[in-house]
């Protein structure tokens, strides 16, 4: 493939390079919101790079200077630990502590960072003691994902049990209905809620389109599609055969000819994403980058374990990585860590790179215009695409940031288009009754205390309004019916008494806060849970916190007796429940013998490779395991009062489970 560029690109690359090093002045939209968080509620819509943080850091200063708390909430374990980091950098590690699922540090420290699940326990555990959080701040940063399938019911009850006392900071870059969720939180906590939005990109966007034929054009010309891009779809819909896509390799060439990399590569799988590094030869002729090496080696020895990563050599040769959810956290961090230096040529990634984690490049390049949501592939919304450009353009480091299209079986080039003007989905509520979050309310709350809860929510806000964007209104009518379904259960199960109070056991089985909090409380309950043995602990838990749907072949007969008689124990004593609960209408996640033998393997002292390659495992996969595994022993070791020796054998448990190279520091 020979690279070209139609002339009309001229002006546009011409453009390519590093803006002028200039003194940080802040924007108008930086101030307003600044000045709108002092007194009020605030949410904060820009796009991404454009310095969201800085606002999150200046308002955590101004509280901090008065003496006050401040409280930063994101979705992921990584961001987390990045602003754990990034903050004890400006206000002293001294005064910054962290709190996530495995990772607690310094937690009485004035500026606390943690995910937005714990906060959510936080504010149960303060209405359960009538006492007050102690904080003055609250920042939910990522905040549209208030609208995720899976976890936005988190972010909502947060805004709707947050003290109103406590000023709440909303970030985020894609909300196609800020407005309206403003004026949900007004409200219901009696107090403004301003609105602050910034539509300019930091750096601006500029689409691109590689023909098959290697040669770069401009995507678009004004509001249509470049001529020779209209004329290309015109030959494809009249049945003519088009080149298949190049080699990576290929690409990664054509966009370094015209100065357009470092790039991410969006592609549609994981294999995807590893199979593309064997499209990528080492650049000819070019002499290894003294920095690049050293950069390398300084991280392969702060993580030894990867210099015999299947993909080290790749990277090492070629600059090139896979980044995806298969991967080892300590890989990712050190991919991540090398991009944002500037030294790696190219990213191949799927989307979860797009949201929160903060790696930009000068280049993102779409091979499809559909994705796969963690349910289906369905085509790109407005808030995914506009995710994924996000990451275009370095600020301070581009002039010009670019979105490359890359035509394919699974590109629809219109649907493209129309995403370039189309504007993010508004978000609908998520909130729903679980188990969990029912045993935790009742702790403090009575069920009409529980029933004015959900009548502050959004989801009744939205259908007050008639409006209820990707949820029915009966859906969202029926919170309270819900509730009482739970509540008629948790009776029946003796851990709520006649009167709708908890009782002994209903007090202990909320603080399992988990995916399946009456299950592993009826295994507590009956003990039936291993005594004497922290590995066999953990190896029975690990059924409860796999949510998948994979049952993997293993061979009991080469399993340890021990073993099988402790899950088959487990699983025959919960059948009973199991049914009760499904008759119910409740969801059952089948409890899988292999999460149990990998996780005892692991924790007896296995070999991770090798266990990854017996199980047919993706190390990022089993690092999950592992991790989920050890934030439910975390919860069962919360019940010291109750279960003083199960408590510490759980304890005991994660210990034997958390080592590299699940744990990095």
């Amino acid at each position: 493939m020979r690279p070209e560029a139609e002339p009309a690109l001229k002006p546009v690359f011409a453009k390519i390079g590093k803006p002028v090093a200039a003194k940080f002045r802040p924007d108008p939209f930086q101030l307003a919101s600044l000045e709108a968080i002092r007194d009020a509620d605030c949410l904060v819509m820009a796009p991404t790079g454009s310095g969201k943080t800085w606002i999150a850091e200046e308002a955590i200063r101004s509280v901090f200077q008065k003496g006050g708390c401040c409280w930063y909430a994101s979705p992921l374990k990584a961001l987390t630990n990045a602003k754990w980091v990034e903050f004890g950098n400006h206000f002293d590690p001294a005064n910054v502590g962290i709190i996530t699922g495995d990772t607690k540090e310094n937690t009485d420290a004035p500026i606390i960072v943690g995910t937005t699940e714990i906060l959510r326990n936080q504010l149960y555990d303060a209405m359960h003691s009538g006492e007050n959080l102690n904080c003055d701040l609250v920042i939910l940063d990522e905040a549209h994902f208030l609208g995720d399938l899976d976890r936005g019911f988190v972010w909502e009850e947060i805004m709707i049990y947050l003290p109103v006392r406590i000023n709440l900071l909303l970030l985020s870059a894609t909300i196609g209905n800020g407005e309206e969720i403003a004026a949900w939180l007004s409200s219901i906590r009696g107090k403004p809620c301003r609105v602050i939005r910034e539509e300019k990109r930091p750096v601006p966007l500029y689409p691109l389109f590689l023909h098959p034929s290697g040669r770069l054009m401009p995507l678009m010309e004004t509001n249509r599609l470049f001529g020779k891009v209209d004329d290309f779809i015109g030959r494809r819909s009249q049945g003519r055969p088009e080149r298949g896509i190049p080699p990576f390799g290929e690409m990664i060439n054509v966009l370094e000819k015209f100065h357009l990399l470092p790039a991410i590569f969006f592609l549609k799988s994981r294999s995807e994403c590893d199979a593309a590094l064997g499209t990528c030869p080492p650049p000819e002729g070019e002499k290894a980058d003294e920095e690049f090496l050293t950069e390398l080696e300084a991280l392969l020895d702060r993580f030894p374990y990867l210099r015999n990563h299947r993909q080290l050599h790749d990277l090492r040769t070629a600059r090139v990585a896979a980044h995806h959810g298969g991967q080892l956290p300590a890989w990712k961090f050190l991919v991540e860590t090398l991009m944002k230096k500037g030294q790696l040529q190219a990213i191949f990634a799927t989307s979860t790179v797009a949201a929160g984690v903060n790696f930009p490049a000068r280049t993102i390049v779409l091979m499809n215009s559909d994705l796969f949501n963690g349910h289906e592939f369905s085509p790109l919304s407005g808030t995914e695409f506009h995710q994924m450009t996000g990451r275009a353009g370095r600020r301070g480091q581009d002039r010009v940031g670019f979105m490359l299209v890359v035509p394919g079986r699974f590109m629809d080039l219109i649907h493209i288009r129309k995403l370039l003007f189309r504007k993010p989905e508004a978000i609908a509520s998520r909130i729903r009754s679980d188990f969990s979050m029912i045993l935790n309310l009742l702790l403090s709350q009575t069920p009409e205390d529980i029933r004015e809860i959900f009548a502050n929510s959004l989801a009744s806000y939205q259908r007050r309004l008639g409006k209820a964007p990707g949820q029915s209104a009966g859906e969202q009518a029926d919170l309270w019916t819900g509730f009482q379904r739970h509540l008629r259960f948790l009776r029946e199960e003796r851990f709520v008494d006649g009167n709708s109070r908890l009782t002994e056991n209903g007090i202990w089985a909320s603080k399992l806060r988990l995916d399946q909090p009456l299950l592993v409380a009826e295994s507590l309950r009956k003990g039936i849970l291993p005594r004497d043995d922290e590995r066999l602990l953990a190896a029975v838990i690990a059924p409860f916190v796999y949510d998948g749907d994979q049952d993997l072949t293993v061979i009991r007969k080469d399993l340890s007796r021990r073993l099988t008689r402790a899950y088959d124990r487990v699983v025959k004593t919960l059948a009973d429940l199991a049914e009760r609960l499904k008759a119910g209408g409740f969801p059952v996640a089948p409890l899988y013998l292999w999460p149990a033998a990998v996780i005892y393997e692991w924790a007896t002292g296995g070999d991770w490779n090798r266990i990854i390659l017996k199980a047919g495992i993706a190390d990022g996969d089993m690092a999950m395991l592992i991790m989920r595994t050890a934030d439910n022993l975390r919860q069962i070791a919360s019940l010291k009062e109750t279960h003083p020796e199960m408590a510490a054998l759980a304890w005991k448990a994660r210990e034997a489970i958390l080592r590299e190279p699940v744990v990095f520091e």
